[in-house]
């Protein structure tokens, strides 16, 4: 079992099991004297969310809870996570979750004192600076799987049901003002979730490494992400109780998210489509095209992947790495084909319009076309790689 620690890189994260005790003192730290609980409706109903609402109790801290967040959260769940947060007169947000409710949570947060419709705040140029920083109310974040590191970043993935696309809403002040980095929450995860949420680090790390952009303290941590989950995901899929494996994936996953401001690529690119129209989980998806990505970069990453073999102590460089993928997969229970998790190929062609277009396709390693998604698309479909 790892030692707590205190890191304020690239925030201050409080990291060790127990650690969700601090959540009062984390709020007075952050300014916060009536935070708005954000979280999902499933995990409402937990013992670990009654613990942490009892810590805030027992500190005079007074929190309202919203639950009405789903699995790929969308602006009529961000609109009424306003509106609870205008009417509730609160001044923070403490978002208690996966990817879903962190990311939820801290639009809500951003948009609270905003005039302008949320939209026009996406990671588009610098859409950025149209927001007022005045109305940005902060935010503590207390991830309770270890996925999407949505915790360490400075956006929200918010779906658009009018385009069924999938948008990112950006504010450098989104970034949570403290992190409650506590393993013991994540034993609840069931095995399934362990393994989707697990592979959606992996791909934020092997896309940071993969992307082209000059990054190099980015590239370290895509590593040691790559290799925190390459020793303890399957460790942590067997085991629930493992803390030690618990914990190290939580910290894949806040590298993961650390990382990726280098790029992301075709994985993510191919799976926010799927998700948007499919509703599908967003780290099973991932999983499910990583290794037909890797496939399609192959010669792009031929030299990178010899050297990351190299670092893992994997034989046989790229295809070895690749094998690994494939391996951990089967290992993990991750379908090998789209069809497995409720996608036909109705929209494939429609899918592949919006991949090309997506924000994270500009940071995959090889130039992606309509033909090159629409193609990859069947591929995943009907198990090809080479």
């Amino acid at each position: 079992m790892q030692p707590p620690a205190n890191w304020t890189y690239p925030t201050a994260i409080r990291f060790g099991a127990g650690r969700i005790d601090e959540l009062a003192d984390a709020c007075t730290v952050a300014g916060i004297v009536r935070p708005l609980f954000v979280t999902d409706p499933g995990l409402v109903r937990l013992p670990i969310t009654a613990r942490a609402l009892g810590v805030l109790a027992a500190a005079g801290i007074e929190a309202a809870v919203f639950s009405e967040v789903s699995p790929n959260p969308t602006e009529a769940n961000v609109a009424a996570g306003i509106a609870a947060m205008r009417d509730g007169g609160h001044d923070g947000v403490v978002a208690f979750g996966g990817g879903s409710a962190l990311d939820c949570g801290k639009v809500v947060a951003f948009m609270k004192g905003q005039t302008r419709p949320m939209w026009d705040f996406e990671d588009v140029g610098d859409w950025w600076t149209r927001a007022d920083p005045a109305g940005i109310a902060p935010v503590i974040a207390v991830p309770t799987t270890a996925g999407t590191g949505s915790e360490v970043g400075r956006a929200g993935v918010i779906t658009n049901l009018a385009t069924h696309t999938k948008k990112v809403i950006f504010h450098p002040r989104m970034l949570p003002a403290v992190v409650i980095m506590d393993p013991a929450l994540t034993v609840p995860l069931p095995p399934a979730l362990t393994a989707g949420t697990g592979m959606d680090a992996l791909a934020h790390c092997i896309e940071a490494y993969a992307a082209p952009a000059y990054h190099p303290i980015a590239e370290g941590i895509a590593v040691e992400g790559i290799r925190l989950v390459q020793h303890n995901l399957l460790r942590a899929y067997r085991d629930g109780s493992d803390l030690e494996a618990r914990g190290n994936m939580l910290v894949a996953a806040a590298a993961g998210a650390t990382a990726f401001q280098k790029g992301l690529g075709a994985i993510h690119a191919l799976s926010h489509p799927v998700g948007a129209l499919y509703d599908t989980h967003h780290g099973l998806t991932n999983a499910v095209f990583m290794p037909y990505v890797l496939d399609f970069n192959r010669e792009a990453l031929w030299d990178k992947f010899d050297r990351l073999a190299g670092w893992l102590g994997i034989e046989g460089g790229f295809s070895g790495v690749l094998d690994f993928v494939l391996r951990l997969r089967r290992d993990l229970g991750i379908p090998h084909t789209l069809d497995r998790i409720g996608v036909d190929d109705s929209r494939f062609a429609e899918m592949a319009e919006m991949a090309v277009v997506d924000p994270t396709a500009g940071g995959n390693p090889r130039p992606l076309t309509s033909a090159d998604a629409l193609d990859l698309y069947q591929r995943a479909m009907d198990g090809r790689l080479g």
